[in-house]
């Protein structure tokens, strides 16, 4: 026995008949441009693009004038020369300048040294106690150093210490070597984890950052090894938020002027010729977290000023508001020939977005959903759709499944009910 259908658009108390079979519902007015994520982190991400320009990095010194990034709320000045602002819960992109524009990233390439090493303790390949061997090629390398011993061995945790906090290009080394036998076939590591975390635009070619023609990030890229390196390591993420280090009677302060100031509690600098001053940091307040990854400023003061303000411009001009919960009854659908009247619409998982400050009320939100829906209706049984609509962004779609079973009516309650339909159309 087929349903009856009377379609209808409900707004705003209005009421119109509409050729659909479908009843869309809208909860809040007004159109906007959004850039959200609708799920809470589970796998951190950043929105993916393809380079425009050429593969090859720009060697060319990155000292630019302040000009524009994007941003939700418009054009932001900004000195770095490449930028990528990302809210950790949602992964909305806050900000972004030439973000995956591939960049020499200097000691940012630690990260994913970290995140290896890491992985290798998770696994039970590693322990912080465990003594690694320092090589001559270890104690050769220049640049940034936390100067361990030449035929020596040092504790993994002291190495990730002189990695991460004084930046050592010799202790990465030494890790290099330890989990892998040398530096390439730990380089062979980072490049495979890199690709499954889609940072397309990204190919080591050493463990440190040392600059060499192919060595390349891209802003977007920094900042999703970072949200990673938060999200699937927490129990490490201590070792970027320390202020200061001591190893071989030689003391050295965090890099990262951030996390010496207490504005951020990590990640990590760099600094090369041909990418100017970087940094990955991140930081929390109110509940909410956010991870900036910015390159090519002019020097470190610079570097310092530019991340306190965008972290500052940031925090002021954005927040996450939770649209629903997973299992919150959002509406209660007619049943046609059930044994109740209607059944629960359950959304079936959390929404939350993140948005400029006093810009809730202006979300777009409806529902799509049969009505009235035949009988039997089974709980989990998907009935429809939420849709989150967002200029110039894709629809963020969220299905609407039954709360609850509602059996079909026996033969007399089908046949009184159609019949007392009939009537009552007289």
């Amino acid at each position: 026995m087929t349903p009856p259908v009377t379609p209808v658009v409900r707004a705003a108390g209005t009421y119109r008949t509409k050729d659909a079979m479908h009843t869309r519902r809208f909860l809040l007015a007004g159109a906007t441009s959004l850039l959200v994520s609708s799920t809470a982190l589970a796998a951190p991400a950043a929105r993916r693009r393809h380079p425009a320009g050429p593969a090859a990095v720009d060697a060319a010194a990155p000292v630019v004038a302040s000009s524009p990034a994007n941003s939700l709320i418009g054009p932001i000045d900004t000195i770095a020369r490449w930028a990528c602002i990302v809210d950790y819960t949602t992964g909305a992109v806050i900000l972004e300048k030439a973000a995956d524009e591939r960049m020499p990233p200097s000691s940012l390439t630690k990260m994913m040294t970290a995140y290896i090493v890491f992985g290798m303790l998770r696994a039970g390949r590693l322990t912080l106690e465990q003594m690694l061997p320092v090589s001559e090629k270890a104690w050769r390398m220049q640049g940034s150093k936390m100067f361990v011993p030449l035929n020596g061995t040092v504790a993994v945790a002291d190495l990730i210490q002189g990695m991460v906090i004084q930046s050592g290009n010799d202790a990465c080394i030494v890790l290099a070597e330890g989990v892998a036998g040398s530096e390439d076939q730990f380089v062979s590591l980072m490049n495979t984890q890199a690709a499954q975390l889609g940072m397309t635009n990204t190919h080591f070619l050493n463990a440190t950052g040392w600059p060499m023609d192919g060595h390349y990030m891209s802003a977007r890229d920094v900042a999703t090894i970072a949200m990673h390196l938060i999200h699937d390591y927490p129990e490490y993420y201590h070792f970027f938020s320390e202020k200061s280090f001591r190893y071989n009677k030689i003391s050295q302060e965090n890099r990262n002027a951030l996390v010496v100031k207490g504005v951020a509690d990590g990640l990590k600098t760099g600094h090369t010729d041909a990418g100017g001053f970087g940094l990955c940091a991140s930081a929390e307040r109110g509940g909410n977290r956010v991870v900036m990854a910015i390159n090519g400023l002019p020097s470190s003061n610079a570097r310092a000023n530019e991340g306190e303000r965008l972290f500052e411009w940031s925090f002021v001009n954005f927040e996450n508001a939770t649209l629903l919960h997973n299992g919150a009854v959002v509406d209660h659908a007619p049943v046609w020939l059930g044994q109740a009247p209607t059944v629960p619409l359950v959304a079936t998982r959390d929404v939350t977005l993140t948005l400029p400050h006093g810009w809730q009320n202006r979300v777009h939100v409806s529902m799509d959903y049969r009505s009235p829906v035949p009988a039997p209706v089974t709980a989990g049984q998907q009935l429809g759709e939420m849709v989150i609509a967002n200029t110039g962004l894709a629809e963020i779609r969220i299905p609407l499944v039954a709360g609850a079973d509602v059996p079909r009516l026996g033969l007399m309650g089908r046949a009184t009910a159609v019949l007392g339909r009939k009537l009552g159309h007289g």
